[in-house]
């Protein structure tokens, strides 16, 4: 169907980025919008708030010289959409599509809404199959599984976005199914931008890649579409073309100060530390588009990375995002300022659909066993770490001097892997050197089956 333009002369007022118009008709949220005023070339908008005596327009150039009164603004009847299609594999775009890779636009396979909606509950399958992301902290302690919301929560000063490009460039189905991964940069800096695409391209990984860049440069306003954009594709590749798709948003942070700015825009009351009160239900809305459906053959799997300010993990953005997904992977300093890299802390790490995605028998129950007493002696150890602060490590029984020595091991071989990719088979190979290092009398969550089995003792019926 055709779409109808209207035109109005003059607006209502501006406030910053935002401009107001009164008595709009068949106004729908997303519409595209131009703005003209005499001598100056054209500017885009796009509908924020629709309303029949009001609606809110958000102006995505500088608004320098915009004035309200003398502005004919044309209310072009698109909605916000974008190309889709497996053309765009290999591509780079900006935050709202356009490609920065030096190649012509895509003509893909389809032209969609990016205003999708999350999965209906009950057309839901129950994720169940493993995703190797070739780090061994995720792969074998906090395993990520095809469908589910993982996100990484990190600091300032951490490398979230380093662990999202390697995450980016080692993630597999470990069968070999047809797999792809979508990349979508919010707000980052031109630095990170040209880092993201050197480094793919020469590992290759970008053949099977989709980047939507959104940089700091750019107005507000794409921080809230980049991810929808980059989902809308992520959606195409996963429930019509079949293939298994991760995608990878960094940084959560960044869009959640962008819905803050935009609120102060339009004098809305504000909740938590400033941050607007229906945030929750705007982030649900982007991270419960992951998932499996019933009757489609491919999947859509999350890796939110958020940047806690102040560190604080109580902070409205990682207390909200906790909520809403399955787990979180937490970055900690101190295992930064040790030279451990990536410096994943297993202990608060989660991942709640792990049971799910290491399977059912006896290989799943021994990996489950397995992580339970990697789990057991580093937390012993952390312990003693801390107590051999005040007794010194002489005066630590002989348990906690061998768990001491265990984690500070665990943390060197096993989580500090570097940026080498690690299967999963090397994975366990890593963590059952470890614990073959210590006594039969440390290992509390290892049955007598397991452990007879793992020295090729004949096991006793």
């Amino acid at each position: 169907m055709t779409a109808i333009s209207r035109t109005y002369r003059g607006a209502a007022g501006a406030a910053g980025p935002l401009l107001f118009l009164e008595r709009t008709a068949a106004v729908a949220l997303g519409e595209w919008v131009t703005i003209r005023l005499p001598d100056q070339p054209p500017r885009r908008g796009q509908v924020i708030d629709a309303g029949t005596e009001l609606t809110v327009i958000q102006v995505l150039e500088d608004t320098l010289g915009l004035s309200a009164r003398a502005s004919e603004v044309t209310l072009t009847g698109e909605i916000a959409s974008a190309t889709v299609g497996r053309e765009l594999l290999g591509r780079a775009f900006t935050g709202v599509g356009v490609p920065i890779d030096g190649l012509p636009a895509p003509v893909g396979e389809a032209r969609v809404p990016i205003w999708g909606s999350p999965i209906n509950p009950v057309r839901r399958s129950r994720p169940a199959d493993f995703i190797e992301t070739g780090i061994s902290a995720i792969d074998g302690m906090n395993t990520l599984v095809r469908g589910q919301k993982l996100p990484v929560f990190s600091g300032p000063g951490l490398p979230g976005l380093e662990l999202a490009m390697q995450i980016v460039e080692g993630a597999r189905a470990p069968h070999g199914e047809a797999f792809a991964v979508i990349f979508v940069g919010i707000g980052i800096t031109s630095r990170e931008t040209r880092t993201f695409l050197d480094r793919l391209e020469r590992s290759g990984a970008i053949e099977r890649s989709v980047l939507y860049l959104n940089q700091a440069r750019d107005p507000t306003i794409e921080r809230l579409l980049a991810p929808r954009v980059a989902l809308a594709q992520a959606e195409f590749l996963a429930f019509v073309a079949g293939l298994h798709v991760l995608v990878v948003m960094a940084d959560i942070t960044h869009y959640c100060e962008a819905l803050r700015e935009i609120g102060t825009a339009r004098e809305e009351i504000s909740g938590r530390r400033g941050y607007p009160g229906y945030m929750y239900t705007d982030l649900a809305a982007l991270f419960e588009r992951a998932g499996i459906l019933q009757d489609r053959p491919g999947s859509l799997t999350q890796i939110p990375i958020v940047t806690m300010p102040d560190n604080d993990i109580t902070h409205p953005i990682p207390d909200l995002t906790g909520y809403i997904t399955e787990g979180q992977i937490v970055l900690r300093h101190e295992l930064a300022r040790r030279g451990i890299q990536p410096p994943i802390d297993v202990l608060p790490s989660l991942s709640r659909l792990m049971n799910a995605g290491i399977g059912t028998g006896r290989t799943s129950a021994e990996h489950r066993e397995w992580a339970d007493q990697l789990y057991a002696v580093y937390a012993r150890g952390n312990e003693a770490r801390l107590l051999a602060a005040i007794v010194g490590e002489a005066g630590l029984g002989p348990a906690d001097r061998r768990a001491l020595e265990f984690a500070a091991a665990f943390e060197r071989e096993f989580v500090g892997q570097g940026t080498k990719r690690r299967t999963i088979a090397e994975t366990l190979a890593v963590g059952w050197k470890l614990i073959d290092t210590l006594p039969r009398e440390d290992l509390t969550r290892i049955r007598e089956r397991t452990w007879a089995a793992r020295r090729g003792e004949a096991i006793q019926s």
